[in-house]
C-alpha cells in the first residue's frame, strides 16, 4: 500500500528548522506515511490554512480562530514566551499609540497580542515579517513589531524597545504567551500517527541538539550561531514537547474559547 502523502509546513525561521530537523535527517519513524517539508514566511502559512492547503501545518496561535473549523490543535509543536514575546521597537523612545507601527500580518499572533495591549485603534501597517526590522532602522516606518530572531538583534541597530508583549501578557495573564502552534487537518487519515511522528521529531531535535542546531542555522537570515541558539532556546522546550495545562489554558484565554485538541 503507497504512503499516505503529508505537507508539514513551518516557518523559515531556526526554531521550527530545529524541530524540523529530524524529517529532513531521516531521524524518525515516518509509521509508513510520507513527509513532505514546506517551508515559507508564518502569514503565508497562516493565508495557506485559510484554504485547507497543507494536511499538517505551523500557524500563529491568534490565527486558529479562522481554521478551526478545518483544523485541530496538536498538544505539541507549539511556541510559547515564558515572560518575553514580540517587540514593539523605534529609533526612539515613545508611547507606541502614538504612531504607525509596521507588523508582520494581521493573522500573527503578535498583531492580535499587541491590539490587546494598545487597543483596537492603534495604527498598523503590514509587511513581510523579515522586512519590519528594516523599515524601522531605514526611518520608512517609526515603529515596528518584531517576532523571530529580531527580538535579539535589535539593540545592535540602535534600536529601543518600546513594548514587549510577551512581558504585558505576563503581568495580565500570569500565563505564556503562546505565539505558534501545530496544527493538522481534521479529515487526515491516520491523524494520531500523523501527531506521534511531530513529537517524536522534537524530541530527537532535543536529543541532538548540535545536529538539529547546524540544520537550523541554515534559517537564521545571517545571525551568528550563539544567536540562533539562544532563540531557539526561547521557544523549544518542554512546553513545546507537551503544553500541558497551562499552555492549554493560556491558548484558551488568548482565544476566547475552548480549542479542540487532537489525541
Amino acid at each position: 500500500m503507497a504512503a499516505v502523502p503529508i505537507r508539514v509546513g513551518h516557518s523559515a525561521d531556526p526554531d521550527d528548522a530545529f524541530m524540523a530537523w529530524a524529517f529532513e535527517a531521516g531521524k524518525v519513524d515516518t509509521r509508513g506515511l510520507a513527509f513532505e517539508l514546506v517551508a515559507s514566511d508564518i502569514q503565508s502559512l497562516n493565508e495557506w490554512a485559510l484554504e485547507g492547503r497543507l494536511e499538517v501545518t505551523a500557524l500563529s496561535a491568534g490565527a486558529y480562530p479562522s481554521v478551526a473549523r478545518e483544523y485541530v490543535l496538536l498538544p505539541h509543536g507549539a511556541s510559547f514566551g515564558e515572560g518575553y514575546g514580540p517587540i514593539v521597537v523605534a529609533r526612539e523612545q515613545f508611547d507606541p499609540r502614538e504612531v504607525e507601527i509596521v507588523t508582520p500580518g494581521p493573522l500573527t499572533t503578535a498583531s492580535r497580542v499587541l491590539r490587546l495591549a494598545l487597543g483596537d485603534d492603534v495604527r498598523t501597517r503590514d509587511l513581510p515579517f523579515d522586512e519590519v526590522l528594516d523599515e524601522v532602522i531605514s526611518g520608512r516606518a517609526e515603529a515596528g513589531l518584531l517576532i523571530h530572531e529580531g527580538q535579539l538583534t535589535f539593540a545592535e541597530h540602535g534600536l529601543h524597545k518600546l513594548l514587549d508583549l510577551g512581558v504585558w501578557w505576563q503581568d495580565e495573564m500570569g500565563l505564556p504567551l503562546p505565539l505558534g502552534v501545530v496544527v493538522a487537518r481534521r479529515d487526515l487519515d491516520r491523524l494520531a500517527d500523523a501527531s506521534a511522528v511531530v513529537h517524536e521529531a522534537i524530541e530527537m531535535g532535543l536529543a541532538n541538539r548540535e545536529e538539529a542546531m547546524s540544520y537550523a542555522l541554515g534559517f537564521g537570515r545571517g545571525i551568528d550561531a550563539s544567536t540562533a541558539d539562544d532563540f531557539v532556546a526561547m521557544y523549544v522546550n518542554d512546553l513545546t514537547l507537551d503544553m500541558g495545562e497551562r499552555g492549554r489554558d493560556a491558548i484558551t484565554r488568548l482565544l476566547g474559547f475552548e480549542p479542540e485538541f487532537a489525541r
